[in-house]
């Protein structure tokens, strides 16, 4: 199999780390609203990836990480947390934003038969290791 390495501009073949398994790290949704089709497509490509490679025989485990805290409007340090505007929006906690929308996320991608991944991290369970 080829893919397009976007680093290098062209057609690499691809060979695994490891005989027959392929893990493949995927970055998620930020959860402080619904998931448009805009941000779905992301999801419905590393679905069609991760069948892709199932089907030509790999074991592939697929990491997902769900930002539930701490992510910015904008690049600038000085933006506000997409989260705690979503919270005071609707009047709920960060964390009761952060479960509905997860559940709605998996609930869109259940609906567009996206393969749910191995492991599903969520930011707030990770961030020492982040750090």
């Amino acid at each position: 199999m080829d893919l397009y390495n976007t680093l290098t501009r062209k057609k690499d073949k691809f060979i695994p780390i490891e005989e027959g398994k392929v893990s493949m790290y995927t970055c998620g949704p930020t959860v402080y609203n619904y998931a448009h089709i805009g941000n779905l497509r992301t999801y419905i490509f590393e679905d069609v990836l991760q069948k892709t490679l199932e089907f030509t025989g790999y074991d592939v485990k697929r990491v997902m990480n769900i930002t539930d805290v701490g992510h910015l409007q904008s690049d600038a340090d000085e933006s506000e947390d997409k989260m705690a505007l979503g919270a005071s929006r609707e009047h709920k906690t960060v964390w009761e934003i952060a479960k509905f929308y997860e559940d709605a996320f998996f609930h869109d991608c259940a609906e567009l038969n996206i393969k749910r991944p191995t492991i599903v991290c969520r930011a707030t369970e990770h961030i020492s290791d982040m750090i």
